[in-house]
């Protein structure tokens, strides 16, 4: 019975992780099992409707807060999460934080009569081993990112292409895929074009700890990249996939009638969505690059004019991170809103992204190629313009162009870290062009809607009882059921 297991969730403390992880939370509480999920003080405030949900539906999540240390890795107060960091040079100083969660994590496992089933750890968290081996816990590494970003990844360090490769923007085919897949060293991660040893040494941790572990739980579902999930079942003890867990979660607050909306500011009656019932079905560009990407504002006057261009209306969404005085600025004295009035409409800060793919008027995303966002996508049926900035955001847009067929590219060749950079990597015509290949109601335009709704169909099979996420999850359970009995 899942009822007897106890799962200790241990996220690193970015938006892109820890949203999966209170999915996969909620996914393994709904089906009778108990988890507590490792927070800090600002992230538990961010994530209490997390718990309100859980009360409301008889779900057995937790809390467990650790004090962040950012005082004591050299991060100002409050920086508790990717997302604040003022500059992402911060970035080692943030990692340094995370280690420190260890020793408090370890003390508070000390004092527990009962010790978890499971610890469910972040693979950004390679400290998880060995506090999952001194209290004899077996342990499984949580992946919020595609099979096909992690078996590129491995076959690009497996053949050494960080010695082999000199050029930053030179070609080259990732070896062993099952399909061509070209990048350059300009596009992959930072830790894997990096020639460092600093950050060899980090990835060989993240490793061999990966490698440790019992398996792997990736949010992902196995008809969308069967191929990339029997290529990494060879590298790794298993792989379980259960994503999207978006969808997931979707569906078990349909179920339970609860609002997953976490911010009333924008409702069914808002402009947003009476913007959206008002337009012909699949004539809307929804425009958003996530939480923790930054533009210049160069770059964003592009986006904007490439925009109003276009013969298509849109939603943009400008992020917090973005929200600068000079865009506004330029928005006002260009009038741009008003000029685009009954075309387009502007939503600053947070928007309810679920929400807006599934409506019918969305006909295309444009968007940073999150792997949560691509998956949102996928769930809608929505065909995607790719704009990949940094992380493994290039491998995703691999995937959605190359071999799921349901995207276009913007044009972007180089991954720039923060996007602070002077250089305007995008012209108006580029975001135009785009934009208007997305919504061709020519063949090729009808094979891309098509396939994206093929894909959707699929998406919401896997999740549904019987469905491929749906048996791995029981499948896992099992697994860990097994573990304990023995």
């Amino acid at each position: 019975m899942a009822s007897q297991l106890h799962f200790l969730l241990v996220p690193f403390m970015s938006q892109s992780h820890l949203i999966p992880f209170t999915h996969l939370a909620k996914l393994l509480a709904s089906h009778g099992a108990s988890a507590v999920v490792i927070l800090t003080p600002l992230n538990a405030a961010r994530y209490n409707m997390v718990i309100d949900q859980a009360n409301a539906s008889n779900l057995k999540i937790q809390f467990h807060i650790i004090p962040f240390p950012c005082l004591q890795a050299g991060l100002p107060e409050g920086c508790e999460n990717l997302d604040t960091l003022p500059s992402l040079e911060y970035l080692p100083n943030f990692y340094a934080a995370s280690n420190m969660l260890k020793e408090p994590l370890e003390e508070w496992l000390s004092q527990l009569e009962a010790k978890p089933s499971c610890i469910i750890c972040d693979v950004c968290l390679p400290w998880t081993s060995s506090i999952a081996s001194k209290f004899n816990i077996p342990r499984v590494v949580f992946h919020g990112i595609s099979c096909f970003t992690l078996f590129c990844s491995h076959n690009i360090a497996l053949s050494k292409v960080r010695e082999s490769v000199t050029s930053m923007t030179k070609p080259f085919v990732v070896l062993d895929l099952p399909d061509r897949i070209e990048f350059t060293k300009a596009q992959l991660p930072d830790a894997l074009k990096q020639d460092s040893k600093g950050w060899s040494d980090v990835l060989d941790q993240f490793k061999k700890a990966e490698l440790s572990a019992q398996g792997v739980l990736v949010n992902s579902f196995e008809e969308l990249e069967m191929l990339y999930v029997k290529g990494y079942e060879k590298v790794v003890k298993k792989v379980w996939c259960v994503g999207p867990l978006s969808l997931h979660d979707k569906l078990f607050l349909n179920k339970f009638g609860i609002d997953g909306d976490d911010n009333a500011s924008i409702h069914d009656d808002s402009e947003c969505f009476n913007f959206l019932n008002s337009r012909k079905p699949c004539s809307v560009i929804y425009v958003c690059f996530g939480s923790m990407s930054r533009f210049t504002t160069s770059l964003l006057k592009e986006l904007a004019m490439g925009l109003e261009a276009s013969n298509h209306a849109f939603i943009w969404v400008i992020g917090k991170k973005v929200c600068s005085q000079e865009l506004e600025e330029w928005l006002a004295e260009e009038n741009f809103e008003e000029r685009n009035k009954g075309k387009g409409v502007l939503i600053r800060g947070w928007a309810p992204q679920v929400k807006i793919l599934s409506h019918p008027a969305i006909g295309g995303f444009l968007t940073h190629c999150g792997w949560n966002s691509t998956l949102e996508a996928v769930a809608a049926g929505v065909p995607m313009i790719t704009w990949p900035m940094f992380a493994e955001q290039f491998f995703n847009e691999k995937l959605i162009v190359q071999v799921l067929n349901i995207g276009v590219r913007v044009g972007i060749e180089v991954g720039v870290g923060n996007m602070e950079t002077e250089h305007v990597l995008v012209k108006k015509e580029d975001v135009e062009k785009a934009i208007d290949k997305i919504m061709d109601q020519g063949v090729e335009g009808e094979q891309r809607r098509n396939r994206a709704l093929e894909l959707k169909e699929m998406t919401h099979k896997a999740v549904e009882e019987g469905g491929s996420s749906s048996s791995n999850c029981k499948l896992f359970l099992q697994h860990v059921m097994g573990q304990i009995h023995n």
